[in-house]
């Protein structure tokens, strides 16, 4: 069954508007080669497109597309939105050999825009006062589940890879990754934050990540029938994705097959624990899953591990603007790189040099001290801004 974890508030006028509709066009957009947008007059396709950086997300596509969602949002004649990306990627995340060069060169203000740019772009989507649909059909990972499972329809396909993998590259689930990780089903969340696995596109729709499911064949008649429609009614939309889309349940290889040993084993307080109890169920069910797991805990960063689980955990009690405000604070002591350099090691072990042998400093979980940990929650000094996000002129949903 689908689930729906976000309760949204009603996303427009108490009595909808009607819309005339017009002959599809494609919107001319010169000077943002990397968003394309298409519309019908009333709705608008945003479309990502870095298909050879499987449309990574950079502070310029951040930027543009706030600009243009904020026009969309105040235009009368548009009564939804739409995102989808270009080749065989939704988009992969955010851009971080980017920021990986911009930390080497001591480049730190484009380090900070581009966290800016993105957690405000994702709180507007996540407060976006129109109907929002994602396509996300292919590679969806970090920022780019960060720009489209805050919004109101998510649609993944047979092709939908999903994953917060930043404990892998010395950092932490951000993106608003402390938000909906925290809201799934048992101790899920914990799990993907901490080893970083795929979920495919039926498991996203069964916890909850997606909304709808459909084969990946099927979208361009999806896209077809959703741009004929003159509306900002979600219920309207809602019904065009449930006609359209397909009734799926996982295998009996998923993860949400294991549900009750995942709970049994990433419910303890510490990830000492986690990792003890994983030990545990490996030695005594000599399970693959179980092997597999635990060799995913013992790869990432220690200190990332530690920092990811208390972010999961603080984000059950908070909003999408708290849980984004707390993720800035986090990422500019990790991209600072005083506590520790893990975040520019992971990326170069990973994607720059890709000898995959990360050296994380400290090494081992029993090395990482509290107070470590700590400095990643503090609030900022005086002279460095906190985020700011417009929560009085736009509600943060719970």
């Amino acid at each position: 069954m689908m689930q729906r974890f976000f309760t949204k508030a009603k996303l427009s006028l108490n009595t909808y508007r009607s819309f005339s509709s017009s002959q599809h066009v494609i919107l001319d957009n010169p000077n943002h080669s990397q968003v394309l947008v298409e519309g019908n007059g009333c709705s608008r396709m945003a479309i990502l497109n870095r298909p050879s950086a499987l449309n990574a997300l950079n502070t310029n596509m951040l930027a543009t597309l706030h600009k243009f969602y904020r026009s969309w949002e105040d235009n009368p004649d548009i009564g939804f939105v739409m995102m989808k990306g270009s080749g065989r990627a939704f988009a992969a995340g955010g851009d971080i050999v980017a920021l990986y060069h911009f930390i080497n060169k001591g480049n730190m203000e484009a380090c900070k825009e581009f966290f800016r740019t993105a957690y405000s772009f994702m709180y507007l989507i996540g407060t976006y006062l129109k109907p929002h649909v994602a396509l996300l059909n292919g590679i969806t990972m970090g920022g780019g589940a960060g720009v489209s499972i805050p919004g109101t329809f998510r649609v993944a396909t047979d092709k939908t890879i999903f994953a917060t993998p930043e404990v892998h590259i010395g950092f932490h689930p951000d993106a608003a990754a402390s938000f909906y990780l925290s809201h799934l089903p048992g101790h899920l969340g914990e799990y993907l934050a901490l080893t970083g696995e795929k979920l495919n596109g039926v498991e996203m729709v069964t916890c909850g990540l997606a909304t709808h499911y459909s084969l990946s064949a099927r979208l361009p008649l999806i896209e077809e029938q959703l741009g004929k429609l003159v509306t900002d009614d979600p219920s309207v939309i809602e019904a065009t994705l449930e006609h359209y889309g397909d009734l799926v349940h996982p295998d009996s290889s998923s993860v949400l097959q294991r549900i009750e040993i995942l709970d049994k084993c990433f419910c303890h307080d510490s990830v000492e624990e986690i990792v003890d109890a994983m030990e545990n169920a490996a030695s005594e069910t000599k399970d693959a899953w179980c092997i597999s797991t635990l060799n995913r805990l013992k790869e990432a960063s220690p200190l990332s591990l530690k920092v990811a689980l208390r972010s999961i955990r603080e984000g059950t009690f908070q909003t999408l603007d708290q849980c984004l405000l707390r993720e800035y604070r986090m990422t500019l002591q990790a991209i600072h790189g005083k506590i520790s350099g893990d975040f520019c090691e992971g990326v170069r072990a990973r994607v720059v040099d890709k000898d995959f042998a990360p050296k994380w400093d400290p090494p081992t979980l029993e090395k990482v001290s509290q107070d470590m940990v700590d400095q990643y929650f503090l609030p900022l000094s005086d002279s460095e801004p906190d985020l700011e996000l417009p929560t009085k002129s736009r509600e943060a949903f719970l």
